[in-house]
């Protein structure tokens, strides 16, 4: 007689989901209060500047202005001028000029500072900003193709574990439940969200050793709430699974709008975030909480895998992803597995949007958003319904977006991803790691 997975005593389950739910909406009801409305900010900030050699307009100058809001190419016009529009004030941006695109034989020059092509400025109240280059000749400091290779490898690495976590919440999602959750990154951005409203200075300011902890386990709540209240009751009436994406869609909408409505559609910023940079080694430089956030990463993909791999739960995870209805024959309960399944999602999701939230850096309404097509690119490259494919999948997503940004804008690194996705399903439709199967 097969094993049969214990669920645990119905009272006691119930009464830990009940105090759950009331955890959940008093955390919502501080969600609500303390987060400030969503207010009519006008027209774009600008930076701006102009860019001369002894006086004269050089055109064509390439630049890049990097803060809240993404990354903005911007090229000078036949009067040397460039601007750029940016989301909030009181936030620091980097402009930086692309030496590769003066004259032969000119570079910006400043006996000061090592790096003169880039400077750092905060966008005031004003809503204006003026940055100038002033260029002469002299050496360039040039980064070898070599140092820009390694360091866009560990930060695409550090992208991949980061989209990992995240990854593998979906695809246990959908191999335990068949379910393409397009609300799943929307998890991701309540997560960074609630780290916010928990330990930001203008909100509940808690230490973030007890305010990061609570925003995952707030995450782990909202996927158990997200089961009991819409996927349960969809699954026992059997509802198919296009309709169950058009429900997932539906919702991402409406929490993503709701997010909107309580945070602003401006970039928040988490503490620390601003942290500075250390070198390393060659050119690659990285901050404290870059580096705890890739040992993190790698810490809870470990402990993840051996969960899977050697706990009961997590073999029957894999046995319902295998053949649901062999799972349930052989005693295991899948309803009570499928909960446990939303649960590590959501809290997997939550931590990738604290990570994500620092990696960016900034927190927006529409963050999970931005990471979405990926997480769906690393899940089906690595193969539909697997964990460690989902892990492979982002890494190779991963590294590909950051190293794309060499040969390509900054703007499309994200299609590199998706295009390599196309190649790779044209010659194994199955996944890196999926098995083929047969259909009819």
């Amino acid at each position: 007689m097969s094993p049969t997975i214990e669920v645990g005593a119905p009272k006691a389950r119930a009464r830990t989901i009940a105090a759950l739910i009331a955890l959940f909406i008093v955390f919502c009801g501080l969600f609500v209060t303390s987060a400030p409305a969503l207010a009519a900010e006008g027209d774009p900030y600008r930076i701006s500047g102009n860019v001369q050699l002894n006086g004269e307009p050089l055109e064509g100058v390439a630049l890049l202005v990097d803060g809240p809001g993404g990354p903005q190419a911007v090229v000078t016009d036949e009067n040397g001028q460039w601007s750029a529009q940016v989301p909030e004030r009181g936030e620091t941006y980097t402009v930086t000029l692309d030496e590769n695109t003066l004259p032969e034989g000119i570079a910006v020059v400043d006996e000061a500072d090592e790096t003169p092509n880039v400077k750092e400025v905060e966008m005031g109240q004003g809503g204006r900003v003026t940055v100038n280059f002033f260029i002469g000749e002299g050496e360039r400091n040039v980064t070898s193709f070599f140092d820009q290779l390694v360091q866009r490898l560990v930060q695409g690495v550090s992208f991949g574990l980061m989209l990992a976590l995240a990854a593998v919440g979906l695809t246990l999602v959908y191999g335990t439940t068949g379910i393409s959750n397009f609300a799943h990154g929307e998890m991701v951005t309540f997560g960074a969200i609630a780290a916010y409203l928990l330990v930001g200075p203008a909100t509940l300011a808690l230490p973030w050793w007890l305010g990061y902890p609570a925003a995952i386990v707030l995450s782990a709540v909202l996927g158990l709430l997200l089961d009991m209240i819409i996927w349960r009751p969809l699954r026992k009436r059997r509802v198919g699974v296009v309709q169950l994406m058009i429900v997932s869609i539906g919702l991402s909408l409406a929490l993503r709008y709701l997010f909107q409505y309580i945070i602003g559609g401006g970039t928040k910023q988490l503490p620390g975030a601003d942290a500075p940079k250390i070198a390393l080694f060659g050119a690659v430089t990285m901050s404290v909480i870059d580096m705890v956030s890739i040992a993190i990463s790698i810490a809870v993909i470990v402990i993840f895998a051996l969960w899977l791999t050697r706990s009961r739960l997590g073999k029957a995870t894999r046995a319902i992803s295998d053949n649901p209805s062999l799972a349930a024959a052989s005693g295991i309960d899948v309803d009570y597995v499928v909960r446990v399944v939303w649960i590590v999602s959501g809290a997997l999701a939550g931590l990738a949007g604290v990570l994500f939230a620092y990696y960016r850096p900034g927190l927006k309404w529409d963050m999970g958003a931005q990471l979405l097509l990926l997480m769906f690119a690393a899940v089906v490259l690595g193969g539909l319904g697997t964990a460690y494919g989902a892990l492979v999948g982002a890494l190779i997503v991963g590294i590909l977006v950051e190293a794309s940004s060499l040969w390509i804008p900054a703007d499309l690194k994200y299609a590199s991803a998706l295009f390599i996705l196309i190649l790779i399903l044209l010659f194994r439709p199955q996944g890196i790691l999926g098995r083929s199967e047969r259909v009819g």
